[in-house]
């Protein structure tokens, strides 16, 4: 006769949070449809790769991928602070910005502590704090971009642990410029964190964020190697702040969490400025393009200050679905945000012209069935 084991029963935080996951992945609707897209366009993935310099050193290290990546990220960091003009003591790294995200709240919320978002930003950092028990306050969006004076008014009233901005913006690809950024900072109250998520950073026009260097007590900034960069494969992103409250992710990370293969990537990477400025100038370009096949049909864009392009679909969030489905059964994968108002909207990743050339087409005749219903 068999012995009935039973496992230990999970928190009942654990238990009450439903199974998902913040996004569905290309690879699912793949699998789901039975066919393969012909266009990589909703990620917001920078379809043009890394520098042939990064594919090199990666080629010429994979007798390396043995080991394990250094645990103190100890080149990287050093690298960072020499381009940021930083102290290395003012940087960690860690395997993405979505990961670092968790290791924020994990440091800052308890269950029942008071976060702030906007209405429709970036969930996988909802997702996070619902994981943490914190309890989230959505701000909406006000003409199409972060509401700064809500998201202060919100964290005031709340008494917010944290506030989260992503400037640039996701899913809008808009953006705050310098002067409007540090006084959204100071009008914060002096108990709350702001993670300030610059993960399109070097995207945004030259000198419209504050310079890298500039540190607040109470922000944490954050960028990664996953977009201008060319390295979403590989996961490598890092974040900067004051030294005590850079120390406080050595209590909680995950030492190897940073493949050695990452580290390399994103050491050579930084390297190669030069082969930067050349995929910032494609960039612009396929943007350029994406904005041309809505103007074509009569559609605006917002201004974007990433390598995405959110278009409106003209109408509201129920023909901006139907669009978005006709996309897909063409195989051209984009996406789009949930929330009302901002559904009327698709965004359109960057890539090679080739794919930007099969969107165009496919766009066209997406835009007629559902204007057919």
């Amino acid at each position: 006769m068999s012995e009935k084991f039973e496992f230990p029963a999970v928190t009942p935080l654990i238990a009450s949070l439903p199974a998902t996951v913040p996004f569905t992945g290309p690879e699912a609707i793949e699998r789901k449809t039975g066919r393969l897209f012909r266009a990589r366009l909703g990620a917001n993935e920078n379809g043009f790769g890394p520098a042939p310099s990064v594919l090199d050193a990666l080629r010429n290290s994979l007798g390396e991928i043995w080991k394990y990546g250094d645990p103190e990220n100890y080149d990287l960091i050093h690298a960072l602070a020499k381009h940021y003009n930083l102290d290395p003591d003012q940087l960690t790294v860690g395997p993405g910005v979505d990961a670092l995200l968790g290791l924020i709240v994990r440091q800052y919320i308890e269950p029942g502590d008071i976060v702030v978002n906007s209405l429709g930003g970036y969930p996988t950092f909802n997702y996070h704090v619902a994981g943490f028990g914190g309890k989230l306050v959505n701000v909406p969006y006000a003409n199409d971009k972060c509401d700064l004076q809500a998201l202060a008014k919100a964290a005031h009233e709340h008494k917010a642990k944290i506030v989260y901005l992503a400037n640039p913006d996701n899913p809008l690809g808009t953006w705050h410029n310098k002067s409007d950024i540090e006084a959204f900072i100071n009008s914060l109250p002096k108990s709350t964190l702001l993670i300030l998520d610059e993960a399109y950073g070097e995207l945004a026009p030259q000198g419209d964020l504050p310079p890298m260097s500039e540190i607040w007590p109470n922000v944490l900034r954050m960028r990664t190697f996953s977009k201008v960069y060319g390295l979403a494969g590989l996961r490598c992103g890092y974040a900067i702040g004051l030294p005590e409250r850079i120390a406080m992710f050595d209590k909680v990370r995950d030492h190897f969490s940073i493949n050695k293969m990452a580290q390399i990537a994103a050491f050579h990477a930084l390297a190669d400025q030069k082969y930067l400025d050349e995929v910032i100038g494609k960039i612009n370009n396929a943007k350029q393009q994406i904005k041309e096949v809505a103007n074509n049909h009569g559609l605006k864009t917002l201004p974007s200050a990433t390598n995405f392009v959110a278009i409106d679909c003209g109408r509201d969030g129920k023909f901006a679905n139907a669009v978005l489905d006709r996309l897909i059964q063409q195989g051209i994968f984009v996406r789009k945000p949930s929330v009302p108002v901002l559904d009327r909207l698709i965004r359109v990743s960057v890539g090679p012209k080739k794919e930007l050339d099969l969107f165009a087409e496919a766009f066209a005749s997406a835009l007629i069935a559902a204007d057919k219903g």
